[in-house]
């Protein structure tokens, strides 16, 4: 069982947290449980966990600041789980880092496809704790003194500091890179790091680029490197080099 991949539901719904962990074990899991915030620390100090699901309501430290708790020092994995009426609470979910995000009630099925879906991005398989048999191109990516390693998925600005990157975070870079000064509209976007269409008023897209803005332009209140097209989608503007 150790080469399973291992996920930590953190829940203070009994029932939701029993379904998870019934669901994903029978598809091959591993599944730790947690119900607040010094259960989830307890978990992550002693295991390697490949991904969390996280409840934006909690007792004590609620999801939000969980998830800047986590972003602080990991690109861990997170899907957050949020009310159907909490759309202000998505927004700033993704804000703070999480990858991804399901309201609730959901489809476990839908909740497995998103689960699958971030480990493809971040080169790992579902289940076995391998990485996929077709590795990432070891590709470098040179553009106004920064630098990504696909391979070994790291961003380095231009005093060489490493940059941490959230496996949607990097999925985009990579997008504009391998597309630089063409306008990619938010359908594209979402299909290279989701692999899924955009729907209306889906501003999950708009979110990570907020935030990849903000790591590639850090204190400034300039766009910097990614534009926005009014009505179109965003451009990535700097030449890229690719060695």
């Amino acid at each position: 069982m150790d080469s399973f991949k291992h996920l930590l539901i953190v829940d203070d719904d009994l029932e939701i947290c029993d379904l998870l962990h019934d669901f994903f074990t029978q598809r091959g899991f591993r599944v730790s449980v947690a119900c607040n915030g010094g259960e989830m620390r307890k978990i992550l100090q002693v295991w390697d966990i490949d991904l969390v699901i996280l409840d934006l309501m909690l007792p004590g430290d609620d999801g939000l600041a969980l998830c800047r708790e986590i972003r602080e020092d990991s690109d861990l994995p997170i899907i957050m789980l949020t009310a159907v009426t909490g759309e202000a609470d998505r927004i700033v979910g993704l804000e703070v880092g999480a990858d991804d995000y399901m309201e609730k009630p959901f489809n476990p099925r839908e909740l497995l496809a998103r689960v699958k879906a971030i480990m493809r991005r971040s080169g790992q398989s579902a289940n076995t704790g391998e990485t996929e048999t077709k590795q990432p191109e070891n590709r470098t990516f040179h553009f106004a003194r920064w630098t990504l390693q696909e391979g070994k998925r790291e961003l380095r600005s231009p005093d060489k500091v490493l940059v941490q990157l959230s496996s949607g975070e990097f999925e985009l870079l990579l997008a504009f890179l391998q597309r630089p000064q063409a306008v990619l509209s938010r359908d594209d976007l979402l299909a290279a790091t989701r692999g899924v269409e955009a729907i209306p008023f889906d501003r999950s897209i708009d979110i990570q680029i907020s935030r990849l803005r903000k790591k590639l332009s850090p204190g400034s209140s300039q766009h910097g490197l990614i534009k926005t097209v009014r009505g179109q989608g965003y451009i990535f503007t700097e030449t890229v080099k690719v060695r």
